[in-house]
């Protein structure tokens, strides 16, 4: 079959595919990483890149000419995933388009545990058979375990017990067991291997993996990694990889790959740093939400995301390493943490345990902000939880500008009263684009100032360099070109102050109706407790402002970072923590959003900024009244 060469500039890296595959796709296949928030559909229009042999790619898309002016179209910009070269091509990657060093939360809020693995090793010295005693080196091995140890009724797998007799004789019948759970037996070792015993915990996010290398003597993490998903390029957000994931068995394991192949990577990288053997990670607890769950484990998504939102599976999993394919002690142990919902997966229960949100005296609230938020609202006596789909728009997606948290993204946004734009940039490098917490800044900002008003309309009458007409959109100009990396302005749009809204609309719609659910106002929240890595950046005025969380004082907000990875390292070190994991994943009450008649009045609500009912934010009608605003014009400025 007819092929054709990629290069890619300036990057590096050059790929041979067959003559039909798009750029973006070359790209993975190649390594190089591209931005493609929407999956390869054309609907982004963040795979952007330069072609300057025109001729070997043909006339552009319709989804093309939408997102480039005819200008650029001229001088070669097309989108990856919509160009498909007829002959070799070089392809000219701009700095917009190139993923760079993202800032990723890999540690959070943790609570202390008593350490008790389930994976233990145990020394032993056998006798040597002799004719006198010639039991098999199986059992000769159980029988010392039970008369040191008091371990009995252990298996042992196959391909360890092939080499049993080798192991055996060459370490002098002075071996290690390592045993997991007092029943199998993962690994046997020569002499005393006693002191190296890890285990690797594992947050699968829908953006990123970030995993805790521990050591299992102490309970203590010896270091981390982390890695962008390797699922990004087919799709930012759940639904879009659910969707490729049901187009048939063979995406379903890309997908399973990718995700497996991630999770090697880290580990391979955590152990590197702290100079340990992957061979010598013996169990792995991974959590991550219900989607990423399943595509880990090759299992069919399709159903959590149709009505009615079935899981295949609730309960923990155990699987050996190599039946999962994750690169640590093949014999090891992989295990999953259970899960709630279709929607609330194993990393919400981690956040749960880190946080000790389930022991909590007093009632409050536990968000975690992603492309699919969880919240918890309780304490001891009774926990409820729901799934809001708050969208990719804090990554990024769908915002003209937006970016992740990486190098050069803008992070957080202040507005002068003559309008004057003051940013602080990721690594204080020039801005790149717009990350989540800038966009809750700029819309929180701009409506203080009265440039847009409640229903998040740019208000045409401010007098202001910034306001100007781009076809017909309006946009308000962040940086100015001279400023940026790109040498082009930065602007937030009236299309992307509507996807904050919806994104926030979403998350308040469901912390009210869980609140609605257990008869509680928001001076009833003792704490509001918000984790998840862009939550941990995100400035607590500006998100009660804008409506996003419950109008509490803002010192009842406090940010507990990846408590997701912390939880699965509490699941690692401690059997009592993942009783309770079970327990909690079947005590805790799921409202299903989509059944709940009051949502869709709720959320069309809290599209309002920072909600319809104002009596809901009385601190913030406050803050308004001291600027000389009202209720009243608020929604009718």
């Amino acid at each position: 079959m007819a092929s054709v060469n990629i290069a890619f500039s300036p990057v590096g890296g050059k790929v041979k595919v067959r003559k039909g595959t798009n750029v973006l796709n070359a790209a993975i296949e190649g390594g190089v990483a591209l931005r493609a928030e929407c999956g390869g559909n054309g609907v982004c229009g963040k795979c952007r890149v330069i072609v300057q042999n025109g001729d070997a790619i043909g006339e552009p898309a319709e989804a093309e000419r939408k997102h480039f002016s005819p200008r650029e179209l001229r001088s070669g910009y097309r989108l990856a995933c919509q160009t498909f070269p007829k002959q070799d091509i070089t392809v000219l990657i701009p700095k917009e388009t190139r993923i760079g060093e993202r800032r990723i939360l890999t540690r959070g809020t943790e609570k202390q545990t008593a350490l008790n693995p389930m994976v233990k090793k145990f020394h032993v010295k056998l006798d040597e058979p002799s004719l006198s005693d010639v039991r098999p080196d199986f059992e000769r091995l159980l029988e010392a375990l039970s008369d040191s140890h008091k371990l009995t009724g252990l298996t042992i797998d196959c391909d360890i017990l092939r080499k049993l007799p080798d192991i055996l004789r060459d370490a002098g019948w002075d071996v290690t067991v390592a045993v997991w759970n007092n029943a199998r037996i993962v690994a046997v070792e020569a002499g005393d291997t006693g002191s190296k015993l890890f285990g690797f915990a594992v947050d699968i996010g829908t953006s990123k993996v970030v995993g805790h290398l521990v050591d299992l003597t102490i309970g203590k993490t010896l270091s981390t990694g982390y890695i962008e998903n390797p699922q990004l390029p087919y799709g930012a957000d759940i639904v879009t990889r659910i969707a490729f994931a049901m187009e048939n068995e063979a995406n379903r394991q890309t997908l399973r790959k990718a995700v497996v192949e991630g999770i090697s990577k880290v580990l391979r990288q955590a152990c590197a740093k702290a100079k340990v053997d992957v061979h010598q990670v013996y169990e792995a607890v991974l959590v991550g939400n219900t989607a990423m769950h399943h595509l880990c484990l090759g299992i069919q998504p399709k159903y959590t995301a149709l009505s009615p939102y079935v899981p295949a599976i609730k309960s923990s999993l155990h699987l050996r390493a190599k039946e999962l394919e994750v690169e640590m002690n093949s014999n090891g142990v992989c295990s999953f943490l259970p899960i709630i919902a279709g929607f609330v997966g194993a990393d919400a229960v981690a956040d749960v345990i880190a946080t000790g949100f389930y022991e909590l005296k007093k009632t409050s609230m536990l968000i975690d902000i992603g492309t699919n938020t969880e919240v918890f609202v309780g304490n001891f006596k009774d926990i409820a939880t729901c799934s809001c789909a708050s969208g990719p728009a804090f990554e990024g997606a769908r915002i003209k500008h937006g970016m992740k948290a990486e190098t050069g993204a803008i992070e957080s946004v202040h507005l002068e009263p003559d309008f004057e734009v003051g940013f602080k940039t990721i690594g204080n490098a020039k801005p790149k684009g717009l990350c989540g917490s800038a966009m809750i800044d700029l819309v929180a900002e701009m409506f203080k100032l009265e440039i847009i008003d409640s229903k998040g309309k740019i208000n045409p009458r401010v007098k202001t360099r910034r306001l100007k007409k781009a076809g017909k959109q309006t946009e308000f100009t962040v940086a100015w070109a001279d400023e940026t990396a790109t040498g082009k302005e930065i602007v937030i749009t009236q299309r992307d102050i509507g996807e904050i809204q919806l994104a926030k609309a979403a998350i308040f719609a469901g912390c009210s109706l869980l609140m609605k659910t257990k008869n509680l106002e928001r001076q009833d929240l003792a704490k509001i407790l918000i984790a998840g890595n862009f939550g941990n950046y995100i400035n607590p005025q500006n998100a009660k402002l804008l409506g996003l969380v419950p109008d509490v004082p803002t010192e009842r907000i406090e940010f507990v970072g990846n408590t997701a990875v912390e939880g699965a390292k509490m699941a690692l070190i401690s059997k009592e923590t993942r009783k309770t994991a079970e327990q909690l994943s079947k005590e805790i009450r799921y409202l299903e959003l989509a059944a709940t008649p009051d949502f869709s009045r709720e959320f069309a609500q809290a599209l309002f900024i920072p909600h319809k009912d104002m009596n809901r934010f009385p601190l913030v009608n406050k803050e308004l009244a001291d600027r000389g605003r009202t209720a009243k014009d608020t929604h009718n400025s």
